[in-house]
């Protein structure tokens, strides 16, 4: 996965950054679906490589929470975290047990749950008066 997630990276558009990210996401059934970040000028227009994997592969047909795993990578040395508003999206969309794969990008990997990210979420009936 390491190594597709490496190449993914040279389709981000970060141009104002310069920090591309790459996602990779399995379902349950292995399939797969990639994901980059992609910025705008208008800073808040952009969405981060996760949650571009998430919703295209939501829009493609996968179904919330047989997401079981989610694999990130940036150019950074260090292991790549997802920002704060994409582990809530994870909450809503993967189980509480997904893996989330963090890469560095000389091949070290860290690995959580999303519940470990997350171990306080919003959950859908928190806000269903």
């Amino acid at each position: 996965m390491y190594l597709k997630l490496k190449k993914l990276l040279d389709n981000a558009y970060a141009p104002y950054s310069n920090f591309p990210v790459a996602a990779i996401l399995k379902d349950k059934d292995e399939k797969e679906w990639n994901g980059v970040n992609v910025e705008n000028a208008a800073y808040p227009s952009g969405l981060c490589a996760e949650r571009s994997a998430l919703f295209g592969a939501i829009s493609y047909g996968f179904k919330p929470k047989s997401i079981v795993e989610i694999h990130i990578i940036s150019k950074k040395k260090d292991f790549i975290a997802p920002c704060a508003g994409c582990r809530q999206v994870m909450t809503e969309l993967m189980p509480q047990d997904a893996k989330v794969f963090q890469y560095g990008i000389e091949g070290q990997c860290r690995v959580n749950t999303v519940k470990e990210l997350v171990p306080y979420w919003i959950a859908p009936e928190d806000i269903i008066a």
